[in-house]
């Protein structure tokens, strides 16, 4: 199969790009920059306009849907409900308030309606991350003493769950019970990249199962197995790749963020994408996103 080359959707460059979502009713692509306290909103129609930007109060990382008119945003403190059509926000629920020194991270909505969200440190410090799991306002603490929650991602059935310190670089999978998102077992290794190139960062899965993720200084998607064997490498043109998700009418392609947070003006000039969002064609079909239930 003869695949198109990567795309940019926009010319907009993030320093920290990250947490896409895609509205199948809108054919409109959502996603964040988080150090610079963006949320960029951009139709996949062949004549749309290039992304518009809304200023955020805070550093955003992770945007999901709830209903046509509203979206779930995991920031610094906590979870925001922001009307579409205002960007009124309002507080749904705390995550780590009274931790100044934390904000949110990766997160993925699970079938179920609940959202799996990460939290980390600031500064990356070790072992200030955690994941949690969030059904209507009630939040569970799943895992704690991690660096940097990544990968969160759920197998098309909702019975495994996905994640990856990316500190660590050991993807790992958890069997959940499909009707709340919760774990049902213990963690286990399901690919170990620790000592490779790049880092395993956000990731995505498609229909057949498989799970991609976007290599973190690596420019590159990988996808592996459910039965965790890296099966395919996709370059793409940008260094520092982020997190992708499924986008377009027939959910045949991979939105991609990317950013150039810490690079040096030397390696942005030899990065010309830096900080970009891409599509990528990468020859399979993805599923429609959940959307979060705000109410359990």
């Amino acid at each position: 199969m003869l695949l198109e080359p990567s795309i940019v959707l926009d010319p907009s460059r993030c320093h920290l790009g990250e947490g896409p979502s895609y509205d199948l009713g809108t054919d409109t692509v959502w996603w964040v920059d988080i150090l610079e306290k963006r949320l960029f909103e951009r139709s996949l129609r062949e004549d749309a306009e290039p992304a518009r930007i809304h200023t955020l109060p805070f550093m955003a990382s992770d945007v999901a849907s709830i209903d046509p008119g509203r979206q779930l945003l995991s920031v610094d403190d906590g979870l925001y409900v922001r009307t579409i059509a205002d960007g009124q926000l309002s507080l749904y629920a705390a995550l780590e308030a009274d931790d100044p020194g934390t904000r949110s991270n990766d997160g993925r909505v699970h079938p179920s309606g609940a959202l799996w969200i990460g939290t980390m440190g600031r500064d990356a410090q070790t072992g200030r991350g955690a994941i949690y799991h969030v059904a209507g306002t009630r939040i569970t603490r799943l895992y704690a003493g991690l660096t940097t929650p990544n990968g969160i991602a759920f197998s098309p059935n909702g019975a495994t769950g996905y994640f990856v310190d990316t500190d660590e670089g050991v993807l790992r999978r958890v069997a959940l019970d499909p009707a709340t998102g919760l774990p049902a077992g213990e963690p286990e290794t399901h690919y170990d990249h620790s000592g490779g190139e790049g880092g395993i960062d956000g990731a995505a899965v498609d229909r057949d199962g498989l799970i991609w993720t976007a290599r973190f200084g690596a420019g590159c998607l990988d996808a592996y197995s459910p039965a965790g064997e890296r099966v395919r490498t996709i370059p793409i043109p940008a260094r520092q790749p982020t997190c992708p998700t499924f986008v377009g009418r027939d959910l045949d392609r991979l939105l991609v963020t990317t950013a150039y947070e810490g690079m040096s003006a030397a390696e942005r000039a030899d990065d010309p994408e830096h900080g970009r969002t891409l599509l990528v064609d990468v020859g399979v079909r993805g599923l429609i996103e959940p959307a979060f239930r705000l109410v359990a």
